[in-house]
Formats: structure tokens, C-alpha cells, sequence
């Protein structure tokens, strides 16, 4: 049976988005296993194994059931050992944590305020209101509000990505001389950005920029089955 993996979609079912699904998928893809992607809305999450996980993604590997991206990884490193590593060692576990805390408390929070009203718009009509609803409480503010000082969250975007600038003058890839799993967590929000948004905010010849045109390349170019926003 081929693995599946449930990733969130907007009202177009190929218009996969979200950061942590982005993970898994490219977490897949490294390992070689074939596995098919599944389509999911917000409203389509309860109905995965019986309400397993309130969030995506969630891997179905031959009825064992996982969800979050980071433990998706950590078991397809434990479950498929010889297939080529994620993390390279304890090291790369620990320093991919380091990682996910950077992108997701510096990288999604300016995300957030720059494409939280281009997510809405993509989504299924069913999910707007449980997406803005959600959203609204979470955030203590209406969805615009955040959104008010787009032009300046875009201008102050480029200068949280100077720690990756800074790695990118000694190796091509977080990794090193190839990608690990700590590549893919920050791809995942720069591939969030791309499919929402854009990446108009960041100068064609930032080496960041080039960064992620060798992750979108990866893996028979999975990461450009969806065109940028």
C-alpha cells in the first residue's frame, strides 16, 4: 500500500500551502517512498481516522497514523533506516529543532502579517469562517487589522532572513553540501509565502532567493507543482 499524506488545500485542490504539510511532503520525497497526497480542507480534517489529529499534516503509513511534521519526520528516519537520513545524526535532530524555533516564531509571525488575508481568499468557501473565526480569537484581532501594516511588515521581511544569508556564505544548503530536514523547515514557510503571496519582498539576487530555487528544484521538482502567487 503507498503512503498517504493528508495536506491542507485551499478551494483549488492542488493548491497545497500550508508550511507544515510543505515539510512532510519534502520529508517524503527525501527519503524516496511514493506516497499520494490527499487533498484536505479544514472541514475534511475531522474525518481522518475517526478525528485523529486537529491539525494537518497527518501520514497514513499502512494504517499507522501520524501527525505533525516534525514527528512525521522523526519516524520516517526510525521507520525507513535505510533509506538517506533527514537529520544526519542526533546533531541534526537537535539542530533542526533550533531551526523550526527560528522559523516559526521569527519567519510564520511576519508571514502571518503579510498573508493571513491572501490565505483567507484561497481557501474553500466552508473554511473561511472557521479559518477567520480561529484566526481572530488566536491573534485577539480582526484579520485586517493584522494585516494593516502590510507595506511595512513586507520592507522589514528581507532582514529576518539574514541568519540564513549568513549560512549561505560557507555551504549551498542548511545541510551543508545537501538538503536535511532542517532545509525543509524553513522552505515550508518560504513555500507558504511563494504560493500566498509572493515573494516580491525579497530581491531577485538575494542568495536566500537562490536558496530556495535549489529546494524548489529538489526531488523532481515537487515544490514547483504549485505556482507562486
Amino acid at each position: 500500500m503507498t503512503l498517504a499524506l493528508y495536506s491542507l488545500c485551499g478551494a483549488n485542490p492542488q493548491h497545497f500551502f500550508s508550511p507544515h504539510c510543505w515539510k512532510a511532503v519534502m520529508a517524503l520525497a527525501h527519503k524516496g517512498l511514493a506516497f499520494e497526497e490527499i487533498p484536505t480542507t479544514y472541514a475534511g480534517i475531522a474525518k481522518i481516522g475517526g478525528g485523529f489529529s486537529p491539525t494537518l499534516p497527518v501520514l497514513d503509513d499502512n494504517g499507522h497514523l501520524v501527525t505533525d511534521s516534525f514527528a512525521i519526520a522523526l519516524y520516517l528516519e526510525e521507520a525507513y533506516p535505510d533509506r538517506p537520513s533527514l537529520f544526519g545524526g542526533e546533531g541534526g535532530k537537535a539542530l533542526s529543532r533550533m531551526v523550526e524555533g527560528y522559523s516559526q516564531m521569527v519567519i510564520h509571525t511576519a508571514i502571518m502579517r503579510m498573508a493571513l488575508m491572501d490565505i483567507h481568499g484561497a481557501l474553500d468557501e466552508g473554511d473561511k469562517a472557521y479559518f477567520r473565526e480561529s484566526r481572530e480569537q488566536r491573534l485577539g484581532r480582526k484579520l485586517e487589522d493584522v494585516v494593516a501594516n502590510r507595506a511595512a511588515e513586507e520592507a522589514a521581511f528581507a532582514a529576518k532572513l539574514e541568519p540564513m544569508r549568513h549560512m549561505l556564505k560557507f555551504q549551498p544548503f542548511i545541510g551543508g553540501e545537501s538538503p536535511l530536514f532542517a532545509d525543509y523547515i524553513v522552505f515550508g514557510a518560504l513555500q507558504w509565502l511563494r504560493v500566498t503571496a509572493g515573494l516580491s519582498m525579497l530581491a531577485p539576487d538575494d542568495p536566500v532567493v537562490a536558496w530556495l530555487d535549489r529546494c524548489l528544484d529538489l526531488h523532481e521538482s515537487r515544490g514547483r507543482t504549485v505556482t507562486a502567487a
